[in-house]
Parts: structure tokens; C-alpha cells; sequence
């Protein structure tokens, strides 16, 4: 008798899947069997890139704001000149740059005689007018390269280059001349007010207490000075 082959079995073999070359992502891999949180990493990185980018120009901005406010933190608002942070900021400058090149350089401090009575009877708006124009009348006098300042209240400051002792004598002279002559508008009137000033030179083993603490000792001296001789116009 003829004997029977035995049967043949078979085993289900998955069908081989060809692989993407090497750095070539297969997309169908998160699709549609992979999880939902891999689906997802798509669109979850698109927010987080528009995330770094908003940051990105909300830095910008805030970088762009504190340089404004470092460039207004050294003027003063009523005059727009220095402010005395400005000013000392500008003197430690100076007195380095004097001291390393044997510039001469002065330091002007300036008081205003009279100012009071004129804020105290016109009130504050008159008041910080004649500091505007005061502020003006300085800085007109000078040169670019050097620093008018205001210190507060009714004092400035101005620093010079290029002056002997003599010469800073005379530009103090002047000044005060051009501040006690000037009229300043106000409401109808014609207000007025004096300059006292005094100077000390920058010397090369000065500090900027000392020699702020000089010119400030030379500007009351002045000041007692021109209370027993020529007075400012409305004083």
C-alpha cells in the first residue's frame, strides 16, 4: 500500500518591512499604531519653538528698555542736562583721563544767588524756568567736549578742559556776568537771579571727594564775597 506523505505546516511569518537609510526618519512609524504623546511631538515641538521665540523678543525688548533708562538715569528732568549721578559718573572719568595723560582740567561749582525768593514767590514753574534757562546759558558757554551739570536744587557743575588757574578765574568771571545779566520770562515779569563759583583743579593725585569738596569750599567762599560787593539783580 501506498503510505501517505505527511502533511506540510506552515508558520505565519510577518512581512518584512524594507528600513529608511540611515538619518531618514519613516514617518509611517508614529502612524497610526504609535501612541497618542508620540503623535503628538509635532505639534508639541511647533509651540515650544513659538515659546523660545516669544521669549526671544520679549528679551529684546527688556534688553532695549534698560538701555533707556541707563541713558535717562544721568539726566536731570527739569533741564536735560547731567544729573550729579551723570556728573560724578563723567568726573571719575575725567580725573582718570587727567591723571594717566596729564590733562588739566576744572571743576566749576556753581550756586545761584537770589533763586529762592524768585521760586517761593512765583512758585515752582517759574522756579525750575529760570533753572531751564540758566541750564542754557551754560551750556552755550562751553565747549562739546566738556560737562554741565545739574547737582540739584539750584546748583551746577560744570567740568572744563584745557584751562590754566587764571584762565578758569576768568571763565568763572564771565559766567557769573552772563547768569546775573540775563532776564528769564516769567508770567509778564522780567526775573533774575546771581551765580556764585568757585573752582578747584583737577590734580593728579585727586580723589572725587577731594576735589569736589574744593571747588564746593571755593564756591561758599565766593559766595561771601559777593554778599559784600556786587550783588546780583533782585537779590
Amino acid at each position: 500500500m501506498a503510505q501517505e506523505s505527511p502533511a506540510k505546516t506552515t508558520a505565519a511569518v510577518p512581512p518584512v518591512r524594507a528600513r529608511a537609510p540611515a538619518g531618514r526618519a519613516v514617518r509611517d512609524d508614529l502612524e497610526p499604531h504609535a501612541a497618542p504623546h508620540v503623535r503628538n511631538i509635532p505639534s508639541e515641538l511647533a509651540v515650544l519653538l513659538g515659546e523660545v521665540q516669544r521669549l526671544q523678543c520679549e528679551l529684546v525688548a527688556a534688553r532695549a528698555k534698560v538701555a533707556e533708562l541707563e541713558a535717562t538715569a544721568d539726566i536731570d528732568t527739569v533741564t536735560g542736562i547731567f544729573n550729579r549721578r551723570g556728573f560724578e559718573r563723567e568726573l571719575k572719568r575725567s580725573l582718570s583721563y587727567a591723571r594717566r595723560y596729564g590733562t588739566r582740567a576744572v571743576l566749576f561749582y556753581i550756586d545761584l544767588d537770589g533763586f529762592k525768593p524768585v521760586n517761593d514767590r512765583y512758585g515752582h514753574a517759574a522756579g525750575d524756568s529760570v533753572l531751564r534757562g540758566v541750564a542754557a546759558i551754560l551750556s552755550s558757554s562751553v565747549r562739546a567736549s566738556d560737562t554741565v551739570a545739574r547737582l540739584g536744587g539750584d546748583e551746577f557743575g560744570l567740568i572744563l578742559w584745557n584751562l590754566s588757574e587764571g584762565d578758569a578765574a576768568a571763565k568763572a568771571w564771565a559766567l557769573e556776568a552772563a547768569v546775573s545779566d540775563a532776564g528769564f520770562a516769567c508770567e509778564g515779569e522780567t526775573l533774575t537771579v546771581g551765580a556764585s563759583i568757585g573752582f578747584a583743579l583737577l590734580g593728579p593725585a585727586d580723589e572725587l571727594s577731594g576735589v569736589m569738596a574744593r571747588a564746593d569750599h571755593a564756591m561758599y567762599a565766593r559766595k561771601a564775597e559777593r554778599k559784600g560787593s556786587r550783588l546780583p539783580r533782585g537779590w
